[in-house]
């Protein structure tokens, strides 16, 4: 079924919410009562990207960044590397070899990685979109048992 130009996606709007922990409950209220929730959609809006900074970038830290990357990576293949060695020395051979070039190679790749940067981007951040509202919408056959459903549960907050 295609959404129309007069009807928004998702139904008709019968809550708003101003996180999504807030709209998660309204629906999961819903669930509850027993209330057919495969009508119901959550639409974030007012959508913006936050960036936490998580402190300065230096060539020490992308090395050692890259060192323990490549270190699991190095881990990774020793131990695949060492299923097929006949002895016991032979797989801590592999496992220990495997494990030291990857830590090399992950410190190489981290500090040349760092360098060709060329100091734009010194820092180390998470990034997260954010909706300023949410908006529990419902298909129209179901809206008003909705909207009486949760006009109960925005009373017990």
């Amino acid at each position: 079924m295609s959404a129309s130009v007069s009807m928004p996606l998702g139904g008709v709007q019968v809550g708003s919410y101003d996180s999504y922990e807030r709209a998660q409950a309204a629906v999961d209220h819903l669930s509850h009562e027993k209330f057919p929730v495969e009508n119901v959609t959550i639409i974030g809006s007012d959508l913006r990207q936050v960036e936490k900074v998580l402190g300065r970038m230096t060539t020490g830290r992308a090395i050692a960044a890259g060192a323990a990357g490549g270190a699991w990576w190095g881990l990774f293949v020793g131990l695949l590397l060492g299923i097929f060695s006949v002895d016991g020395a032979g797989w801590i051979g592999s496992v220990l070899s495997g494990l030291l070039i990857g830590l090399v190679f992950g410190a190489l790749f981290g500090w040349m990685g760092y360098a060709a940067t060329q100091g734009r981007r010194d820092f180390t951040s998470t990034s997260t979109i954010v909706a300023g509202r949410y908006d529990v919408m419902c298909q129209p056959a179901h809206a008003e048992q909705a909207r009486d459903i949760l006009a109960r549960f925005s009373l017990r907050f």
